[in-house]
């Protein structure tokens, strides 16, 4: 366990929180985790990081298992002796997950742009373009946004608003 001691028998353990979206979420995570006894917890949306000290009659698997409760994943940090696998193997994740969102706001922006210029003007505009205007329109609505519904529907499953579901 990586947790460390500090004085009254409370032990610190940072988790690492995932499906974060907005800081609410990341409020939504802290409430939950105040709300257990003796705990205390700080979010932080940007490092996806959450600090929490507890005491002698909670685990580290107790925190894990109240924020999956409200949805998010969360896993406790690798020991000592692996971080430095543990961080190549970070570094690399998020190249890919970078890579994986430059692809999709690349493809929907050029779907996008030709909906733009077909609906502003008119001069281009010519029978029926609405439907084209549909058909390009479509994958950017379910597979360009389809991060922000998936986090509006596990917001929803919990009985939460955020700002995923603006989109």
């Amino acid at each position: 366990m990586t947790a460390t001691r500090t004085p009254g028998s409370e032990h610190t353990v940072e988790l690492r929180v995932g499906g974060m979206t907005c800081t609410s979420c990341a409020a939504r995570i802290e409430k939950r985790l105040n709300k257990l006894d003796g705990v205390t917890a700080t979010v932080n949306y940007a490092t996806e990081q959450a600090r929490v000290t507890f005491p002698e009659g909670l685990t580290p698997e107790d925190l894990v298992a109240a924020v999956k409760a409200v949805g998010y994943t969360a896993e406790l940090p690798a020991p000592p002796r692996q971080a430095r696998t543990t961080e190549d193997s970070d570094v690399v994740q998020a190249r890919d997950e970078t890579a994986a969102l430059r692809t999709r706001v690349l493809i929907s922006a050029a779907l996008s742009a030709p909906v733009l210029v077909m609906s502003m003007i008119p001069a281009v505009q010519f029978n029926r373009w609405q439907w084209l205007a549909l058909t390009l329109a479509s994958p950017v609505v379910l597979w360009g946004a389809a991060p922000f519904h998936r986090a509006a529907w596990a917001n929803a499953r919990h009985a939460a608003v955020t700002m995923d579901t603006l989109i």
